[in-house]
């Protein structure tokens, strides 16, 4: 049955769907707050501030691709933000293609991305439609800023950042450890080169006096997105919490990985990461503070004689990617993506505009630094 609301909300009940339907109540976009439990559903959008002002309905529905493109159908565009999207995302993306809907979702998986990019990407592209996961916090704002350091000269290297301070949710947590069985590759040349396995890095941070530790974390997006430019060539992606003691902890859990489950048989490997990443984080954290959890991240790009350097600062990360699918679906309501197929935020909606948005509501502010 077609939807006389434009925008599908799946996995609303979660803590970044809540925040995702905040902010389309501020932009006054229709949706569908849609999930598995209708009551729960109910109960975590009678939380979200000024709901009540809100245009939307809560639908129930199973998780197979019949269920979601029926549903889907009448819309023009999906906020999924059920991950861990390796598991969770194929069945929802071909509903969206099968009921010509645009796709985001807040999924930073490389892993994910690669995935969407060779089975999705082409078909999306021939029905005129965007398919966009990692719009989010994790890796739009940073490929945004990454554009904009592009145009300072003939750069063709970059090395991306992205450090926050907060509390992973629960998805969040189940993504992080599902994604230590995946390959992860940076870019060299314009070929995936697979990063080292359970390797920490040592990075320097702008505004901090003691150096940070950094994953690789699956690759992140950034390689996918630049697999094919035609002016960067090399891209190296990292990342994670600006609290040692968890990403020391992370990091002897890839350890662990590689020495104990990883010889195990997939399903084995899956059960047990998920086992592990319940007994790390099981409940909702609480809401965030800016005062508190502040994200940065920092963007250096290089050429054979030309260099620049780009930060983004930040806070509450989960907001902003509240608001960056907010804004996305946003633009696509009201107009057509600037690239059909697979795309980053940053090449479907423009650059700058991400940025402004984000600035606009005091959540991130790039500064250029010599």
């Amino acid at each position: 049955m077609p939807s006389k609301r434009p925008v599908v909300l799946y996995g609303a009940s979660g803590f970044s769907g809540r925040l995702v339907a905040e902010f389309l109540r501020e932009y006054n976009v229709p949706f569908i707050a849609a999930g598995r439990n209708a009551i729960r559903i109910r109960d975590v959008m009678s939380h979200v501030p000024g709901i009540e002002t809100a245009d939307y309905e809560v639908v129930e529905v199973g998780g197979s691709v019949d269920e979601l493109a029926k549903l889907f159908a009448g819309a023009k565009v999906v906020c999924n933000t059920v991950g861990p999207f390796i598991y969770h995302g194929p069945v929802v993306v071909e509903a969206c293609l099968r009921a010509g809907c645009h796709y985001v979702d807040i999924g930073g998986e490389q892993a994910w991305h690669r995935q969407v990019a060779e089975e999705w990407g082409y078909k999306f592209a021939q029905k005129h439609l965007v398919v966009a996961p990692g719009t989010a916090f994790m890796s739009a704002p940073s490929d945004a800023a990454a554009r904009i350091c592009m145009e300072s000269g003939a750069i063709d290297t970059l090395e991306i950042l992205t450090m926050f301070n907060g509390f992973p949710t629960f998805g969040s947590t189940q993504t992080i450890f599902a994604v230590i069985q995946t390959d992860g590759y940076y870019l060299e040349q314009n070929r995936y080169h697979e990063w080292a396995r359970a390797t920490g890095y040592e990075v320097v941070v702008p505004g901090y006096i003691r150096t940070q530790l950094a994953l690789s974390w699956g690759g992140f997006p950034h390689p996918v997105w630049y697999k094919n430019h035609p002016q960067v060539a090399n891209v190296r992606s990292f990342g994670g919490l600006l609290i040692r003691q968890i990403m020391e902890n992370v990091l002897a859990t890839e350890k662990h990985f590689e020495e104990k489950i990883r010889p195990l048989p997939k399903k084995e490997q899956e059960k047990q990461l998920a086992e592990m990443a319940s007994a790390v984080q099981a409940g909702t954290p609480p809401r965030e503070n800016p005062r508190e959890q502040r994200t940065i991240d920092v963007i250096v790009g290089r050429g054979s004689t030309d260099f620049v350097q780009c930060v983004l600062f930040g806070t509450c990360c989960y907001r902003q990617t509240g608001l960056i699918q907010a804004w996305a679906a946003h633009n696509l309501v009201n107009g057509a993506p600037r690239q059909v197929g697979y795309a980053s935020p940053a090449a479907a909606f423009g650059a700058r505009e991400l940025l402004k948005t984000l600035e606009g509501y005091g959540l991130s502010k790039m500064k250029m630094l010599s």
